[in-house]
């Protein structure tokens, strides 16, 4: 079917009469003409508008012609062209005077710029497909919009491997064709595949002739090549996709510079140099939220099919953890196999030994996308991403990094860092690294050498006593260390108490981990000094759930062959006791401290048999047994004072003072409270047993009468309380005041404290 206008198809009948004429063939005039085949193809049918003079001077130059013949082929041309017309104020519209992207523009399609351009009816679309099954992302696909925004954007989607960056650009780009008049350029850069990266002038050969570049006419050199992409791109409105760039250096030449292009960049590494140099617009692309993930499961196994187990197909996105290639491959899987129930393939993905191995087909899948990315990185940090692997927790800070790579922590955290860029980990807070669920078993599927676990475990237990330090200040030492202790290059330093209270808050449930990793492992010794560096955090937070961990360390210590493994075992059993006695489980506290005392006592162990004095006198004082808790609390004191250890006897007279107090002999508990803060090493600090103290005080002074001196004290301890984030101490203390001098301020710090308390994670 003939679409060309009658004048059109007077030049292209005329030139086809000419080139037969001279005994040329379609080739032959092309090359000689310096246009391509399929242009001049296109002008002898008549699909072109009219070729620029340029064109039609080379034409005429290749064919022979005469001056008379030359002016009579220009003048047919002419007649194809379009013709400036007004509107009706007079001026000419944007189209006519060459607008890009309009017809008759430089650049536009369908017009020629001269002998090195083609004659194109369409413009150029090197796309691939939109992808199917595409589901969701409408905050990334607005982000993108966005950033594709003002002069000659360079947007940048990056994400970890198998996220769907490319389908994001796609979907976008197939949804978005209007603004690109003059077509969409594709290249696959191939930074993270195991065919090689195509080379500067390979990416040119596709992008210059679909720019109507005859490939006689595009330059050898690869960075004449990229100047005439260039030129070529500066009036035109074009979409250039740049996927799966390595770094900023492989993008830099194919960028096109004209104001009106826009350039989409997607990497699996952040590519910060890009932003920098080229104020490129990061667009982050992360994993699909259930919903999205369960429709993209929809998408390619049917709807019914989900409806019909909607609970399993959101528990296997959640396997998946919501990574789209994931989520792909699994749903394959279940497409070969009609007849199955999701809950199958959840079933066997709940295994994790077996998960990655699931979740590939042929060679595609989780595995072979990170060994890609993997395989881009420096030996190091390659090592560092294995090492990773053997941390038992879902965070991890530089110093934990460090140990496992047994090197310092700046060297580590530049491993971090690149791995962060290749979206291997992830910076969930500042200074604190995590992984993608698949990722880390993917990580853990590597070899990372077999003392990577006990140095993690040995800087667990290094950094846990430094925050012992700073948390209770002039405290015996938890323990000895193992005789095969590793010990980490740095530890973590903390300035002060609420320092190390809150890395405990952050830390506990790694530190949970560790204690299960270190028993698996049958580093039974690492297990229970893990527990029992905890302390201080089951001090200030006692009915938070501690008997599981306490009651893990107990069959640690009990399993461990070395010689300090009943030492273990005694001090587990009395921290024990002491929060099964907080939970008000009496009796089971005083099975397990009766059995720490004879330990300690047996051991000759002055020090561990006060501990459990003291504790099995809470117990006691617990079932009215205040005057046999008191005379415990006595002896304690008398075994501290033989060992010297003046921490334990400040502890034994608090406790004692307690007793006092609750058997309403309030000079004996005066005496006692005000003995114990004699021995305070460091007056003026805020910690848990001076608090207490302060608050047994206060309460024997108000005992004999002495009001003013009661409250103030009280008073005290509530403030010290409340400033050191110690909520339980405040509520007693705000309670007690309370009970003296109701006021609304005070009722108002008493009811904010325990919302605090109750609502405490």
């Amino acid at each position: 079917m003939d679409t060309g206008t009658p004048a059109a198809n007077h030049f292209g009948t005329l030139l086809r009469g000419l080139r037969t004429g001279a005994g040329l063939s379609q080739e032959e005039l092309a090359h000689a003409a310096g246009v391509s085949v399929r242009a001049l193809s296109y002008m002898e049918r008549g699909h072109s508008r009219g070729p620029q003079r340029r064109t039609v001077q080379a034409l005429a130059a290749a064919l022979g012609l005469d001056a008379p013949a030359a002016r009579e082929l220009e003048h047919t041309a002419s007649l194809g062209r379009p013709r400036r017309t007004r509107t009706p104020d007079g001026t000419p519209p944007a189209a006519v005077l060459g607008a890009p992207g309009a017809p008759g523009a430089p650049g536009a399609p369908g017009v020629l710029d001269g002998p090195a351009a083609a004659e194109l009816t369409g413009a150029p679309d090197l796309l691939p497909r939109a992808p199917r099954g595409f589901h969701g992302r409408t905050a990334e696909l607005a982000a993108l919009s966005r950033a594709a925004t003002g002069e000659a954007p360079v947007c940048l989607v990056v994400g970890p491997a198998g996220v769907g960056k490319t389908a994001l650009v796609l979907q976008w780009a197939h949804q978005g064709r209007a603004p690109f008049p003059d077509g969409r350029l594709y290249a696959d850069l191939r930074g993270f595949g195991a065919t090689g990266e195509p080379t500067l002038s390979e990416v040119l050969r596709e992008f210059l002739p679909a720019l109507g570049v005859p490939h006689s006419r595009i330059p050898e050199s690869a960075n004449g090549a990229a100047a005439l992409f260039r030129s070529l791109a500066a009036d035109r409105r074009l979409l250039v996709v740049l996927d799966n760039a390595r770094d900023s250096e492989q993008v830099r030449p194919l960028l096109p510079g004209g104001r009106h292009c826009v350039t989409v960049v997607t990497s699996r590494h952040r590519l910060p140099g890009l932003i920098v140099t080229d104020t490129a617009r990061p667009v982050a692309v992360d994993v699909l939220g259930p919903q999205d993930g369960t429709m993209l499961l929809a998408g390619v196994l049917g709807t019914d099919r989900v409806r019909a187990e909607p609970a399993a197909a959101r528990r296997l996105a959640e396997l998946c953890g919501g990574l789209p290639l994931a989520l792909r491959v699994a749903a394959a899987r279940l497409a070969q196999r009609p007849g199955w129930p999701l809950d199958a393939m959840v079933a066997e993905l709940s295994d994790e030994t077996r998960r990655l191995g699931l979740l590939d087909v042929e060679d595609t899948g989780v595995r072979a996308a990170l060994r890609v990315t993997l395989q881009e990185l420096p030996p190091q940090v390659s090592r560092q991403f294995a090492q990773l692997g053997c941390h038992p927790g879902t965070h991890v800070d530089r110093y934990a990094a460090a140990a496992l790579a047994d090197t310092d922590p700046a060297a580590a955290e530049a491993s971090l860092e690149r791995l962060a860029a290749a979206h291997l980990v992830t910076e969930s807070a500042p200074g604190r690294w995590t992984m993608h669920d698949l990722v880390r078993l993917y990580a853990r599927s590597l070899d990372a050498g077999p003392e990577a676990l006990r140095r993690v475990l040995d800087h667990s237990i290094a950094t846990a006593l430094a925050a012992v330090a700073a948390a209770e200040p002039g405290n015996e030492d938890c323990f000895p260390l193992p005789a095969d202790h590793l010990p980490p290059a740095a530890v973590r330093e903390f300035r002060d108490r609420s320092a190390a209270v809150a890395w405990y808050a952050a830390e506990r449930d790694d530190l949970t981990q560790a204690v299960a990793a270190a028993q698996a492992a049958g580093l039974h010794g690492r297990a229970w000094r893990i527990v029992l560096t905890l302390w201080p955090l089951m001090v200030w937070r006692v009915r938070d759930g501690w008997v599981p961990l306490l009651e893990a360390g107990l069959a640690a210590a009990r399993a461990d062959p070395d010689e300090y493994g009943e030492y273990g075992e005694s001090r587990v059993l009395n921290v024990l006791g002491w929060v099964l006695t907080a939970e008000g489980r009496i009796p089971e506290a005083l099975t397990h401290l009766e059995a720490a005392s004879a330990l300690a006592s047996r051991a000759g162990d002055a020090v561990a048999e006060a501990n459990a004095l003291i504790v099995l006198a809470l117990a006691q004082a617990a079932l009215g047994g205040l005057d046999e808790a008191a005379r415990g609390c006595g002896r304690a004191v008398e075994l501290a004072r033989k060992a010297g250890d003046r921490t334990i006897e400040r502890l034994a007279l608090q406790h004692l003072a307690r007793h006092w107090a609750d058997a309403g002999k309030w000079r004996r508990a005066l005496d006692a409270a005000t003995a114990a803060l004699a021995l305070d090493d460091h007056p003026g600090t805020a910690d848990v047993p001076r608090i207490l103290l302060l608050l047994v005080r206060g309460e024997a002074l108000l005992g004999l009468g002495n009001e003013a001196e009661g409250i103030g004290q009280l008073d005290l301890a509530a403030r010290e309380a409340e400033s050191s984030g110690y909520e339980d101490g405040a509520v007693r203390a705000l309670g007690a005041l309370l009970r003296v001098a109701p006021d609304p301020a005070l009722q108002a710090r008493y009811d904010a404290a325990v919302t605090r308390l109750t609502q405490r994670p």
